[in-house]
């Protein structure tokens, strides 16, 4: 007995666990069940506690945002369930074209970057992940790879570069002459909406042609070489195969995509600068406050219209959007 329990507390030649390293496991394991049955234990009404104190935040900005400036000020946002004096003033005055231009054509600035900054970098990554998913051509692994590789690189180091690329081109004097090439011309791109969605372009290709790569090289190569039997080219393959068959994935990112394009703040004050015609809603609500913040009571009003839109795109592309985490997940 004494000679088993040696053997058991001692490593074998096979490179089996110890017996100490099993008891040490089985505690962990045993820890693992304990907390694991505890959270399945916890009742549903404490669930919903936690989202309701979660959500609290959330409620009394939405709450004041139909409230007066004094009231705002003078009471608590819950005292207004008994007190009323509830108001649209602060919504209309947003929305108004006397607030600093209003958040109405700041909200159209907002379509025009991000529908542009959604659309071409699915269209752009669709192709590309088709490419080098199913496409043979030399190079492939090493492009893929630089390409993928460019997710490890901040967005924020490239921001400044690509302002001067925007403002003025980019040029080089070949050394030891006095011949300047130019490499990219100087459209004039700063200030300007073109220049916001450009630049949320290339900083999700990446992240897409990854996203879709792994999709669209999961689908049955069996499709692709029944249509190649039947005469139909890449074009053909893409339009009639990959992008019916990857509707999930694209839906996804799409959605993922416009809410980052909606939501951005660093890219269009970076890029757009003091041009306020061309200012989106998140910089236009940054500024309603006033130089002093005298008028801090319409954010609250400002953030829920700028925050409406994404909440319509969520739930139109609900089943979309779970089709694409979904997707793979389980075998037809």
């Amino acid at each position: 007995m004494s000679a088993m329990t040696a053997s058991d507390s001692t490593q074998t030649a096979g490179g089996r666990t110890t017996g100490g390293e099993r008891n040490a496991f089985a505690g962990i394991d045993r820890t693992g069940k304990l907390i694991y049955g505890f959270l399945r234990r916890i009742p549903t009404w404490v669930l919903w506690l936690i989202v309701i104190v979660w959500s609290l935040p959330a409620g009394s900005l939405f709450v004041n945002s139909f409230r007066t400036r004094d009231a705002q000020r003078d009471s608590g946002w819950w005292e207004s369930f008994y007190e009323g004096g509830w108001t649209l003033s602060n919504y209309t005055e947003v929305l108004g074209a006397e607030q600093s231009g209003g958040l109405a054509r700041a909200l159209i600035n907002s379509f025009a970057i991000a529908i542009p900054a959604t659309v071409i970098p699915v269209a752009i990554a669709a192709m590309a992940a088709y490419a080098f998913a199913w496409m043979k051509f030399r190079g492939r692994e090493w492009l893929f790879i630089g390409l993928v590789s460019l997710l490890a690189l901040p967005n924020q180091v490239a921001l400044i570069p690509l302002l001067q690329l925007y403002s003025g081109g980019a040029h080089w004097t070949i050394p030891g002459t006095e011949f300047t090439l130019t490499l990219f011309p100087d459209f004039d791109l700063a200030g300007q909406a073109i220049a916001v969605w450009l630049t949320h372009t290339a900083f999700a290709l990446p992240f897409a042609v990854f996203l879709l790569h792994n999709y669209i090289s999961s689908l049955p190569g069996e499709l692709f070489e029944a249509a190649r039997i039947d005469g139909a080219n890449h074009v053909t393959i893409f339009w009639r195969l990959v992008v019916p068959l990857s509707v999930p994935a694209l839906a996804a990112f799409t959605i993922f995509q416009f809410l980052w394009t909606w939501n951005d703040y660093l890219v269009a004050i970076t890029m757009i600068g003091g041009n306020g015609e061309a200012w989106p809603a998140t910089i236009r609500i940054a500024s309603m406050a006033g130089e002093f913040g005298v008028r801090e009571h319409v954010l609250s009003a400002g953030a829920f219209i700028q925050a409406g839109v994404p909440l319509i795109v969520f739930f139109a592309l609900q089943r979309f959007f779970v089709r694409g985490l979904l997707a793979g997940s389980v075998k037809s």
